[in-house]
């Protein structure tokens, strides 16, 4: 495939970007960063080029190709923030690619060995911290929710299917090749979910973590009595029109609540995606609270994003791009992590269901549909600093998926009966 490559936007609003726009000077770290990416690319098959005829990386012409518009820019950047200014320069338009998901998975699959070890072992002292303003008590939950999720519903409703679910699909077969459109596939995910939880009619549901509506409608259908809850307002409105529109208002009650603000019992819990968000110093209170509003003999299913046990302890206080972009105040759970808090909580783990590929192709599709429609995210009022950033972040997703380097798992889990009772 041969690149085109855009010229950079020259016109950054910088009180939105300040970190985009302003270019940091130091000549030793851009030279360190120069030589460190020249190392790391050599035996990669990918082909990264400059302007004036520069080529690293062992790829040949089919492989993904990354070329560097601005190379002083790109490495000042790398050498000041590492992976954040990775993100930044690219954001900046400092660099382009003919493949930008092709680049991302080489890179994704050797994260753990792009930098020397010698090197690694200055990782904390590099490395930047997060803010502690992004740490997810009541009130720092909300405004971290906000900044992703209340972005714009119709900008959500540009890129993901009628079902507006904004997790991974289950497709029947092989997803790299399935034939299924998106809301069959992510039916499929929501109804075994809550098959897991044994949702049937009559259940009393807890659904932590509201998203659009479309699993509490679909526990509704099953005749199930639904609370869910969201602190995202412009989820909340719609998610109630939703319910409205479905005739199912008497079975749903949507509520604009944190999940520790919660009471009574409920015979299931369902949660998507939600425990990434609550940030690892709070996924006790987290398992505790799903325990706590559990009934004896109740299940819950769970669907986790997970990454390695190692990089999950070795990420667990870094800053990255996607903490200050994305997903503010947010960390992925291991497996390992997840087991331990379930127990800790009192919880049995009974099931686990591993489909990271499906949450590649469910990314694929995404990003495919949201670049093909990037007119219409800048009618919304987005500029191309946004959707650069967008496409970056859908693009890297997908690489920690493809390169197996991230998962996507169902877990299923119950409540145990106390002693002397029957269920």
């Amino acid at each position: 495939m041969t690149a085109t490559f855009a010229a950079p936007e020259t016109s950054i609003d910088a009180e939105l970007w300040p970190d985009v726009v302003g270019l940091p000077h130091h000549a030793l770290r851009a030279a360190v960063a120069k030589r460190l990416l020249r190392q790391a690319v050599a035996s990669l098959p990918i082909r990264v080029t400059t302007a004036d005829g520069l080529r690293m990386g062992a790829g040949s012409a089919t492989d993904p190709s990354l070329h560097l518009v601005r190379p002083d820019a790109f490495y000042e950047r790398l050498g000041h923030a590492g992976l954040i200014g990775f993100g930044e320069a690219f954001m900046a338009g400092d660099w382009v690619s003919d493949d930008l998901a092709g680049v991302l998975t080489v890179l994704a699959g050797r994260m753990s060995t792009l930098i020397p070890p010698k090197l690694q072992r200055l990782r904390s002292a590099a490395l930047h911290v997060r803010p502690s303003s992004q740490d997810n008590t009541v009130d720092g939950a909300r405004e971290n929710i906000h900044r992703h999720y209340d972005l714009s519903n119709d900008l959500f409703r540009l890129f993901l299917d009628e079902s507006l679910t904004y997790s991974s699909a289950l497709f029947e077969s092989d997803p790299d090749r399935s034939p299924e459109d998106l809301p069959t596939a992510q039916h499929r995910k929501i109804d075994r979910l809550l098959d897991l939880a044994g949702v049937e009619s009559g259940s009393r549901v807890l659904e932590i973590g509201t998203g659009w509506g479309e699993l509490s409608i679909r526990a509704a259908q099953r005749g199930a009595h639904v609370t869910t809850v969201t602190i995202s307002t412009e989820q909340a409105e719609l998610a109630v029109k939703r319910v409205h529109e479905a005739g199912l208002a008497d079975l749903v009650d949507v509520r604009l609540q944190d999940y520790r603000e919660v009471e009574g019992q409920f015979d299931a819990v369902v949660s998507v995606e939600m425990v990434e968000a609550v940030g690892a110093n709070h996924w006790n209170e987290y398992f505790h609270t799903i325990a706590a509003r559990l009934r004896p003999g109740g299940r819950v299913g769970l669907q986790a994003i997970t990454m390695p046990h190692d990089r999950m302890l070795a990420s667990l206080n870094t800053y990255t791009w996607i903490v200050k972009y994305i997903f503010p105040g947010g960390h992925i759970p291991s497996v390992r992590s997840i087991r331990e808090n379930v127990d800790e909580a009192g919880l049995r783990m009974s099931s686990e269901l591993s489909f990271g590929l499906h949450y590649a192709e469910t990314l694929r599709r995404w990003r495919a549909t949201f670049e093909q429609r990037a007119d219409d995210v800048a009618e919304l009022g987005f500029d191309q600093v946004f959707r650069r950033m967008w496409s970056l972040y859908l693009s890297y997703s997908e690489a920690g998926f493809r390169s197996r380097y991230l998962d996507v798992i169902q877990f299923g889990f119950t409540k145990p009966l106390l002693p002397g009772t029957a269920e």
